[in-house]
């Protein structure tokens, strides 16, 4: 059910077809105009379907993050829809490569798309807000911003990097009243990936007998959005970590 429009926006930079989209429709629900991007803007039509069916209200359009040209066109846009009062940066860029098997393109395509493209996102997104000293900018982060582990060379330094920029910039703007914040996703989400993924690693009869809360549904880690997007400026949360109750850390 959709409650009474808000004239407000919420921007996502990477709107997916799992957490991404979850976040989309979770704010739809509550009235927000939702501008959603991610680089096959053609993929975005599934969700605005689904979010134009539940009486919800959607702009969707096609968006390389690693440009900054096409961030800063992108955040104006959906600015002059409607005041942004929250931008989430939800790229991830998740890749497994042994480390001589890790290329520099590699290395470099990863870097962008899941630290450069978050900084410009911030960047670009601070521009706006400060003019009115009010908004909200989330970004999406993982195990590999805490520790780097085998395999994870490109995505972990990704993900560091993309941590020390939403710290950065946390400290920098809060005091003008800009609540940065970082979420880590510590566990599997219940994705067509990550399902593959345990069938390669554990076998197809995995899949079968998965404990149903082994992995994060994306509509949970919407919730956690939509939970930290109202906190009272007298308890703001830089950094949470979600997973599920059974997940060993």
């Amino acid at each position: 059910m959709i409650i009474e429009p808000k004239q407000a926006s919420v921007a996502i930079v990477g709107a997916g077809d799992y957490i991404g989209g979850a976040i989309a429709k979770r704010f739809a629900r509550a009235g927000y105009l939702v501008q959603a991007g991610r680089r096959n803007g053609d993929k975005l039509q599934p969700l605005v379907d689904e979010i134009e069916a539940e009486g919800g209200r959607i702009a969707a359009r096609g968006l390389d993050a690693r440009i900054p040209e096409d961030v800063t066109a992108f955040l104006a846009e959906a600015e002059a829809a409607a005041p942004l009062e929250l931008v989430v940066f939800n790229i991830g860029a998740n890749v497994n490569f042994p480390i001589l098997e890790t290329t520099d393109r590699v290395f470099r395509k990863v870097w962008e798309m899941a630290c450069f493209s978050g900084f410009v996102t911030g960047r670009e997104a601070a521009r706006i807000m400060l003019l009115r000293q009010r908004g909200k900018i989330f970004f999406t982060g993982a195990t590999a911003g805490l520790r780097g582990g085998k395999g994870f060379a490109a995505f972990a330094s990704a993900k560091f990097g993309l941590r020390a920029v939403a710290q950065s910039m946390a400290r920098e703007l809060w005091p003008q009243k800009i609540h940065v914040a970082h979420l880590i996703i510590d566990a599997g989400v219940d994705t067509a990936f990550v399902r593959d993924l345990i069938a390669k690693r554990e076998g197809p009869d995995a899949l079968e007998t998965l404990d149903p809360d082994r992995l994060m549904p994306p509509e949970a880690i919407a919730d956690a959005y939509w939970d930290l997007f109202n906190q009272p400026r007298t308890a703001w949360t830089f950094e949470q970590e979600i997973r599920p109750y059974g997940e060993t850390w």
